[in-house]
């Protein structure tokens, strides 16, 4: 289908979903190959899991996440991309620089291969800062929305702001200052987190929600439960992943002045019941889903596949009878 359109460029988000097709294959046989069908020796194992790790949370996810971000904002917004030369800039320092990242500075390893890591991964500030002036300019205020693109439109949205708050987590991260607090703490699982579930996983309902319903000619059978759904994602994401942040600096900050380890777990526990609320909240808001598309499947399933076998047998009977 790619090589026979008939319009011969391709649009931004064609780039990176294109990429994407190629890269998980490619990252994950390579993976494969060198950690089970023939492991190599001692310690480069582990910085195959970091590279796999890094490249499968940070360039695939991203790639198709932000994919249907160029997709999505124009089309909900009824504006065009404010510059596919930006959003060029982005699908290249995002291969190029997220790729190299993932090796922590505490790693037991030749010394430049986490200080490449953490080259690269402040690298990727590029990447994001290319993409959230991208988003503004093509946004920006006053834009006209059509009323039912505004539920899609919402999770959108907030994966493309969750994706510059996990891109800046992870950039401070990698800061050796910053990372001898924030590493082996529960900051580093906040912003994995909230890559995976703030930006992709919400850009991906958003996707959903407007696609589904085109797809299979059915509207959603109970509106109501898309905005649901997203206020409770919403707010489950944020107080799942800004307790563990806070959590994590503050035992970041006792470790590192010796205070007792019990006494350290003992006082995150706090932020770890919090953080379990906003778990239970996104739960919630994915059983709705899950209802949702029960409900269009049944709805679907009436209005186009029951007439369809209807009219099928109906023509079968006459044949059935005279033979």
């Amino acid at each position: 289908t790619l090589h026979k359109r008939s319009n011969r460029s391709l649009e931004p988000s064609q780039w990176f979903l294109l990429a994407a097709l190629f890269w998980f294959p490619w990252i994950f046989s390579t993976a494969h190959l060198l950690l089970t069908v023939c492991p190599v020796r001692g310690v480069t194992q582990s910085v195959i899991n970091w590279w796999f790790s890094a490249n499968l949370n940070l360039v695939w996810l991203g790639l198709v996440g932000l994919g249907a971000q160029f997709y999505f904002l124009p089309k909900l917004t009824n504006r065009p991309l404010h510059s596919q030369y930006l959003a060029l800039f982005t699908f290249w320092t995002l291969i190029l620089f997220a790729s190299w990242s993932g090796i922590p500075q505490s790693a037991p390893v030749p010394a430049w291969m986490p200080v490449l890591s953490t080259v690269a991964t402040v690298l990727t500030l590029s990447t994001v800062l290319s993409f959230m002036v991208n988003v503004y300019k093509t946004v920006g205020c006053g834009c006209s929305q059509q009323t039912e693109n505004l539920r899609p439109g919402k999770f959108i949205a907030f994966g493309a702001m969750a994706f510059v708050a996990a891109g800046l987590m992870n950039i401070a991260n990698a800061i050796p200052k910053i990372s001898a607090i924030t590493h082996f703490t529960w900051f580093t699982v906040a912003q994995s987190q909230l890559n995976i579930f703030g930006f992709f996983a919400m850009t991906m309902f958003g996707a959903i929600y407007y696609i589904v319903p085109r797809v299979a000619g059915v509207d959603w059978p109970c509106s109501n439960s898309v905005r649901r759904h997203y206020w409770f994602a919403a707010i489950g994401t944020i107080l799942f992943a800004l307790p563990l942040a806070i959590g994590g600096v503050l035992q970041g900050v006792k470790l590192n002045s010796g205070t007792d380890f019990l006494k350290v777990t003992h006082d995150t526990l706090m932020f770890l019941r919090v953080s379990t609320m906003g778990e239970v909240l996104i739960l919630i808001g994915n059983l709705l889903l899950l209802l949702n598309l029960l409900g269009l499947w049944v709805r679907y399933s009436k209005t186009r596949v029951v007439p369809f076998y209807k009219d099928v047998t109906t023509e079968l009977k006459p044949a059935e009878v005279k033979s």
